[in-house]
């Protein structure tokens, strides 16, 4: 019966709220060619879908792919409560070096699932999610470690190119580094890296991967998932699914061409490229919440076509932005749904990319 009430929520997350707050905003029909006739198959879609994600990439911008996965070194180790922490360094750009902690079980045994934990905007940034440091339901890393998953917690490039106080620098480096690719693309490039990493790990099975971030780290899930066919299932925390709904026009994410008028993007369309993985949104009432249902509510029907359609879907803790420890607990318990390792593989579209593609 307890465990009934525990998995409960989850019949309720496609449940639309009462009324939708007034700033919610309604994203484009994504079901839909350019002549605005639905797209009833799941070929069609995957059509759609090349053509949204290459819009995407198009705006973002790119950063040539590595030929292989980063080796890291390790820095630091220690054992804390039966998981094994390490502070890593390695190469995502040539010549580009990034921190990250790793985290596993002490007695790791193999086939673990793997999980990019990527941290909210904080000047301690990776020893959040490793536990060392910060409200404790945001030691993601450690608790999915000590719940027999390989965590890796990537430091955002906007914290590992410049001091905590000037993330304008940071800007500025990529700038000059890459001209023309967005800070979101970096972030991209850097989830996809670490996942690069995680997968390459003997201890880890790559078909079981999952992703979870709150805040800012919930920005890089929504990309991460919608570009990374390896990642099987997410949770984006209270980041803002809608571009009008936090600061995505910074210029450390997406720039102010997205508050232009007729910009022609929109992230229910990014959100439709995660499907059919499952992919939960956490929101508080703050930058997600119910304002955040008309999201849902535009990707579903593909969710449905693909046939996977209780894998996407939103829950409120109505908490505000903060992270709750309900809000852990309801992340340990989607990821652990959808990364079963008896769970059958899901329905790829046809013609579906290789899931490392190069990408932004």
């Amino acid at each position: 019966m307890q465990a009934r009430q525990d998995q409960s929520w989850m019949e309720a997350i496609q449940q639309p709220p009462k009324a939708l707050p007034p700033e919610a905003s309604h994203p484009r029909p994504v079901l839909v060619d350019d002549d605005g006739e639905p797209i009833t198959t799941a070929a069609g879609w995957q059509l759609r879908r090349s053509l949204l994600r290459s819009l995407w990439q198009q705006f973002l911008g790119s950063i040539p792919g590595p030929g292989g996965p980063p080796v890291p070194l390790v820095l630091e180790e220690d054992l804390d409560r039966g998981v094994r922490r390490q502070l890593i360094r390695y190469e995502a750009e040539p010549g580009i070096a990034v921190e990250a902690y790793l985290l596993t079980p002490r007695q790791a045994a193999s086939g673990l699932p793997g999980v990019v934990v990527l941290h909210s905007t904080v000047a301690y940034t990776i020893r959040q999610p490793a536990g060392l440091e910060g409200p404790e339901p945001l030691h993601l890393g450690w608790h999915f470690a000590s719940r027999g998953y390989a965590a890796i917690c990537p430091r955002c490039f906007l914290w590992q190119h410049a001091p905590a106080d000037r993330i304008g620098d940071a800007v500025s480096w990529l700038a000059e580094r890459h001209p023309g690719v967005l800070g979101m693309a970096k972030m991209l490039f850097d989830a996809m890296r670490a996942v690069d990493l995680l997968t390459s790990l003997p201890q880890v099975d790559p078909s079981r991967i999952g992703a979870v971030g709150h805040s800012l780290g919930a920005k890089e899930v929504l990309y991460l998932a919608a570009f990374d066919l390896r990642i099987r299932a997410a949770v984006f925390s209270e980041g803002g699914i809608d571009l009008g709904a936090s600061n995505w026009d910074a210029p450390w994410y997406l720039g102010p061409a997205v508050r232009h008028p007729g910009f022609p993007l929109d992230h229910g369309q990014l959100l439709a490229l995660a499907a059919p993985r499952a992919f939960l949104i956490i929101g508080g009432d703050s930058a997600d919440g119910d304002r955040s249902w008309p999201s849902i509510e535009a990707v579903l029907p593909v969710w449905k076509l693909l046939g996977n359609d209780q894998a996407v879907g939103l829950w409120n803790h109505r908490q505000g932005h903060p992270f709750p420890a309900l809000a852990r607990d309801r992340s340990f318990a989607w990821l652990e749904r959808f990364l079963q390792k008896q769970a059958q593989a899901l329905p790829e579209p046809p013609g579906a990319p290789h899931p490392r593609a190069t990408g932004p």
